[in-house]
């Protein structure tokens, strides 16, 4: 079964930087696409960004084109969400999430506070 962990959220000051981890255990995710989403509060859950494990292919919502960054490790199993240029906006709770290809987001980690001070 896949397990997904979040790490890396806090408080940051506008402006600032923060990268969250996403360590991932439980299979090999060769057919698997890794994304981020985010919640805030009094708002749906939103799509951030999204990488497919094998070739690398990335994905961005508009609000996180030009800020932030998606990769992913494979010898760590580990997905990075590097956010730059951090704005109030971006404040919530950042998820890790996991498809197969063709499928849906189906597996979800607990979620990391993101507060960006303005």
């Amino acid at each position: 079964q896949v397990q997904l962990v979040e790490s890396g959220g806090g408080l940051v000051q506008a402006g600032g930087s923060l990268r969250l981890s996403c360590a991932a255990s439980g299979r090999t995710f060769s057919s698997y696409v890794m994304g981020w989403f985010r919640q805030a509060p009094g708002k749906e859950r939103e799509f951030v960004a999204a990488i497919s494990w094998t070739g690398g292919t990335t994905s961005y919502a508009d609000s996180a084109k030009g800020r932030f960054t998606i990769s992913r490790d494979k010898a760590k199993n580990t997905v990075y969400l590097q956010m730059n240029s951090l704005k109030f906006e971006d404040t919530a709770v950042y998820y890790c999430a996991a498809r197969v290809l063709g499928g849906s987001f189906g597996t979800w980690g607990q979620g990391t506070q993101v507060t960006v001070s303005s």
